[in-house]
């Protein structure tokens, strides 16, 4: 019975020991995954700021700011809004915490975007702004987008999530209007060839069609057939 008791702690030691270094790799991974979407995300900041203090950013550097800037808004805002149905699709549930840190970059980016435009190119003046905002589609839609995600930011913490309860999922619902918003700001401020920005605005709304409870459903059902075929072979 000794010899039972022992063989049986050694067994579980060695089982313990496992576990630990399952979740001390797994630890390590997201580490390093999280190192790589703060690096990704800050890049294009850091290489606009190199271009401009070397004077490579053509010969309107105003307009290569905002549009850099801009588009690097909507393609954070678009993987935000990717990593839901990325676990929904494949299971990949640490895409979930993803999901915030790539919202509050597309923030980041929305309000560089955003000075660019009031600051460097119309310099605060609030005749000339109120004219272009306001006289301006394209514009005036790219400042309602704006608007609706600062709030998004600022109620992004667990701290909010606490605070607002049911409210806040009603709430972070909005962050679809304004990246559909910021679609239409794309299109209308594209002159010639606009089928980029309807890409986009194609992405968001399949993305759009993945929080429909029948969608969401089928997507987990057919996901739970391929895994089962998967096993089966």
């Amino acid at each position: 019975m000794a010899v039972a008791g022992a063989g049986y702690e050694v067994q579980s030691e060695g089982r313990k020991r496992d576990v630990a270094k399952s979740r001390r790799a797994s630890r390590r991974r997201e580490q390093i995954i999280q190192a790589l979407v703060h690096g990704l995300a800050l890049a294009p900041l850091a290489l606009l700021v190199w271009n401009a203090l070397n004077h490579n950013l053509t010969a309107n550097p105003i307009q290569a700011i905002t549009f850099r800037t801009g588009k690097l808004a909507l393609l954070l805002l678009v993987l935000s809004l990717a990593c839901t149905p990325l676990n929904t699709a494949f299971g990949v549930r640490t895409a979930l915490k993803w999901r915030r840190p790539l919202g509050l970059y597309a923030f980041m980016y929305a309000a560089l975007h955003f000075l660019t435009f009031t600051v460097l190119d119309y310099g605060l003046d609030p005749v000339l702004l109120r004219e272009a905002i306001f006289e301006k589609r394209y514009a005036l839609v790219g400042f309602t987008a704006f608007l609706l995600l600062i709030p998004l930011a600022i109620t992004s913490t667990r701290g909010w999530m606490k605070r607002l309860g049911r409210r806040w999922k009603r709430l972070h619902q909005l962050v679809y209007v304004a990246a559909l918003l910021v679609v239409v700001h794309y299109v209308w401020l594209v002159k010639a060839d606009r089928r980029e920005p309807l890409l986009w605005g194609a992405a968001i709304v399949l993305l759009l069609a993945f929080r429909l409870s029948p969608v969401r459903r089928a997507v987990v059902k057919l996901r739970g057939q391929m895994l089962a075929l998967l096993e089966s072979r």
